[in-house]
């Protein structure tokens, strides 16, 4: 519980620098007038989606317990490393991350590796994506003993760090001397960890550790009740593949008084996921038909009653996990950290029997996605890229029993307080039980693989998180009746032109 109180505390914290209002607020509502089309809400001007921490959802620290601790820096372990004097011999590491994860990680490294002779010099600079890329970046072009000699990006920045300007600070795997061919096929990494991880020269510069491909978590009592089986090989075919699968689904669902998903933002990352190209291409805007499918998908949502108009993240999203909502809610589109830190956390009981607990399945989606993770990255101009080669590998590409991700997904990594967690490794993943009570004794490593391998890394932008922001943004507008869907598109290109002078193709 320790570790999902600092969870929701980080979302909570994203959430309240939002400073948004009723999101589902609409024209139809009694106290808010029909809008114009020059007209939006305030709360339009920042969206929860664009704040769900993806930086904090994994982070299985404590967000401040260094906080209060400025007057004890010489205990701390996590030594702030511009008190360090320059010396070109020094005998330290530094480690920059968003979420105390790493740190945790490497210095368990070092606990198993005597023979790493190195000093680990840690800080987190903030869980806060604002600050903590700005503060690493100045970071990685400074040329004394604070630069990063390995650093953690998070997903929806990890393309600026590997083919934006950002890629020229990061040594590639090869360079480090990784047989890195060979370990990936021997790992079976997911090929979306691996385009997510390469540069524009086609080599591999970061791989992750956490395993973020996504599925769809249903319960089992409503699939039993509108289609006389919870079996995740039925279920998978009644939602998909494809959307009009899922639209079929949802008017059964509705006819039995269900809802297929809490609120229509819950298939933004499927729907994205689905894309095929990125964002920018040749520095213009492209539209992909699969985003751009995300208006009417979302507005069928929401005209249909197929919903129960929740934002993510917001306490009525949370309520519908527990069946204390307007209507039951089928399921909800994430990896494996939704289930064990969101969904496991707000069922309502802590056993099979209590609450939702236990009443849920994982299968395939209707369109393959990821959702978060983090990408292990190696400084070019580190001085110890030898030795850091073997720390990287161990995390990132190690498939053995003494590896970090066997670890990891048998619940047996100190802190991480026993819970079975994803990781990109097919082979790990097939050699470790997923069987979970809360998912009625399913294993999900098995289901979750085969999701991984369905998620695509070549449709992302360095500028992807700017650019969802404005999107979503704009579809808010249109499906709620802010704006029509052509102004709501024009809109959106005009807000990324103004912020990123990126024009539309």
């Amino acid at each position: 519980m320790k570790r999902f109180a600092a969870v929701l505390l980080g979302f909570m914290i994203m959430i309240s620098l939002s400073g948004c209002g009723r999101m589902n607020a609409g024209p139809e509502d009694p106290d808010i007038p029909v809008a114009s089309e020059d007209f939006v809400p305030a709360e339009l001007l920042d969206d929860p989606i664009k704040h769900t921490a993806e930086n904090t959802v994994i982070d299985p620290g404590i967000i401040n317990d260094n906080a209060n601790d400025s007057n004890d820096a010489a205990d701390d372990p996590h030594e702030d490393s511009e008190t360090a004097p320059h010396s070109p011999g020094r005998n330290f590491i530094n480690v920059y991350w968003a979420t105390e994860e790493l740190y945790q990680i490497v210095m368990r490294y070092k606990e198993l590796h005597p023979d790493f002779p190195y000093e680990i010099r840690a800080k987190e600079l903030s869980v806060l994506p604002d600050e903590y890329y700005p503060a690493l970046d100045k970071l990685l072009e400074a040329d004394n003993d604070d630069m990063p000699d390995i650093y953690c990006i998070e997903s929806s920045y990890v393309k600026a760090y590997t083919q934006g300007d950002k890629s020229r600070y990061a040594a590639t795997y090869k360079e480090l001397g990784l047989d890195v061919d060979n370990l990936l096929k021997k790992a079976d990494i997911p090929q979306y960890v691996i385009d997510m991880g390469t540069n524009a020269d086609g080599e591999v510069v970061a791989l992750g550790y956490l395993g973020t491909g996504g599925a769809f978590i249903y319960r089992r009592s409503i699939a039993k009740d509108v289609w006389g089986t919870d079996n995740p090989e039925i279920i998978k075919s009644k939602i998909g593949p494809g959307w009009d699968r899922f639209f079929k689904a949802a008017a059964e669902l509705k006819n039995k008084g269900y809802a297929i998903v809490s609120g229509y933002n819950d298939v933004w990352y499927c729907v994205e996921g689905s894309a095929e190209k990125p964002w920018v291409i040749d520095g213009k805007l492209y539209i992909d038909p699969a985003r751009e499918a995300f208006l009417d998908i979302a507005k069928r949502l929401y005209d249909n009653e197929y919903i129960n108009h929740t934002i993510p993240w917001r306490d009525d999203w949370f309520a519908d996990m527990m069946d204390t909502g307007p209507k039951k809610v089928f399921g909800y589109f994430g990896p494996a950290w939704l289930i064990n830190y969101v969904i496991k956390n707000s069922c309502g009981g802590e056993k099979p029997g209590e609450g939702t607990y236990g009443d849920w399945a994982v299968c395939e989606p209707p369109a393959g996605f990821f959702w978060g993770g983090n990408w292990i990255f190696v400084n070019k101009h580190s001085p110890f890229k030898e030795d850091l080669a073997r720390l990287v590998e161990w995390i990132t590409l190690d498939c053995s029993e003494n590896g970090f991700q066997y670890a990891w997904a048998s619940g047996t990594f100190p802190g991480n307080y026993g819970y079975l967690e994803a990781v990109p490794s097919g082979t790990v993943m097939r050699n470790v039980s997923g069987v979970m009570d809360f998912l009625g004794n399913q294993d999900m490593f098995d289901m979750l693989d085969k999701c991984a391998r369905l998620a695509n890394g070549r449709n992302k932008s360095p500028y992807d998180e700017t650019i969802n922001y404005h999107w979503l943004t704009a579809v808010r507008t249109y499906v709620e009746g802010w704006k029509t869907r052509e102004r709501a598109i024009a809109d959106f290109k005009r807000a990324v032109e103004n912020e990123l002078g990126i024009k539309a193709e």
